[in-house]
């Protein structure tokens, strides 16, 4: 069987073609999907199984520098079976910030756990540490801890792991990376993520290196990716028959979404620098407004550029009226409907970044021409 050469995948865009939508963050290619697709149709190998998905998993553990790597069907798969293999149980606790996508928490409280958001530092919009620090204390002292603390490397800035890695460790309290958005970004010398009891990358279609959909687990334990991995294979005993103990799932990645991960790879170092030049240029374009700022210790992967707005919705509007793509800032948790009564220690951080907080298109292959349209839209505005 043949597929189509990767020279007769379209690119994205064409040069010359005339002025289109502006998307947020577009897919990319890179030209050898195509092969390592073939190769796996050469091989046999369809199943979420066999020597492509092996790979993959290797070299995902070598981008984001963790030795055991398990990919899943999803971010949201890998964030449920951190979950799992933590113990997180009915009537436990789980803490993370409020300022993030509903994914990082959802599948704990489908486990049964108690959501308790806190406030993100108000320059780099990550989980604070010195609030999380206080809060653990306060906990203590009630004889109520929470089951495990995520944070999130929010829209590619990477959380300082270091500092709430001391704040849990004081308590004996696991930390899970939401890291979905920060491959390739840099936190403290090292990868995103890393320093965590377990991460989670997504492999999503807007994400910088994409497989189509899919994320992976990873941790420096591992037993813990070892027991994941059981999970997300339906549970089954070794044995010549099905033998179960426990209840599984079917999460693991397909060979399929591998393959074409396994081709985007390679790209990464160049699609993040584009992406922060990117944001380079935006900054220098539109000096009036403030942005997420990257600390001394980090190097932001930049997934998006988010800017700070007095009037965000004018602005965003502004923008679909020109056909270009922007996106407010996440709604913290603790006003989403589906939490509502969650506690929550502090907020006003997340609520004024929701606001004013405006992501602009911010794919590595937009054009001089692109990006002076959004910047033209913004300035007319």
């Amino acid at each position: 069987m043949q597929i189509a050469a990767p020279a007769a995948i379209l690119p994205f865009r064409r040069p010359g073609r005339p002025p289109g939508p502006i998307l947020l963050s577009p897919p990319e290619l890179t030209g050898a999907e195509g092969a390592e697709f073939q190769a796996l149709l050469d091989s046999g190998w369809l199943a979420p199984a066999g020597p492509t998905l092996e790979r993959f998993e290797a070299a995902v553990g070598a981008a984001a520098g963790f030795g055991h790597v398990l990919a899943t069907a999803s971010a949201t798969a890998a964030l449920s079976l951190a979950f799992r293999v933590l113990g997180v149980a009915p009537g436990d606790e789980v803490w993370a910030p409020t300022l993030t996508f509903v994914a990082t928490i959802a599948p704990a409280v489908q486990l049964g756990a108690t959501p308790r958001f806190l406030d993100v530092d108000p320059a780099h919009w990550t989980l604070d540490p010195g609030l999380l620090d206080a809060e653990l204390a306060a906990a203590a002292r009630r004889g109520r801890l929470p089951r495990c603390v995520v944070s999130v490397d929010l829209y590619g800035q990477p959380a300082d792991i270091p500092a709430l890695r001391r704040a849990c460790d004081r308590w004996g309290v696991p930390l899970v990376s939401d890291s979905a958005c920060a491959l390739g970004a840099a936190q403290h010398g090292g990868p995103a993520g890393q320093g965590a009891t377990l991460a989670v990358l997504s492999f999503n279609g807007n994400k910088i290196v994409t497989a189509g959909g899919g994320g992976a687990l990873l941790s420096a334990d591992a037993a813990l990716v070892a027991r994941a991995r059981h999970l997300a294979t339906q549970a089954r005993e070794k044995a010549a028959h099905y033998e179960h103990l426990e209840l599984g799932s079917n999460l693991a990645m397909s060979a399929v979404l591998a393959a074409v991960g396994l081709a985007q790879l390679p790209a990464l170092e160049a699609r993040v620098a584009a992406r922060r030049a990117l944001h380079a240029r935006y900054r220098r374009a539109l000096p009036g407004f403030g942005w997420q700022e990257e600390p001394a210790w980090a190097r932001s992967s930049r997934w998006l550029s988010v800017l700070l707005a007095e009037d965000r919705e004018r602005l965003r509007l502004a923008l679909a009226a020109a056909g270009i793509e922007s996106r407010p800032a996440w709604k913290p948790m603790h006003l989403q409907p589906a939490f509502r009564g969650a506690p929550c220690a502090g907020g006003a951080v997340a609520t004024e970044v929701f606001a004013r907080g405006l992501c602009l298109p911010s794919g590595g292959a937009m054009t001089e021409r692109e990006v002076a349209r959004v910047v033209a839209a913004i300035a007319a505005a």
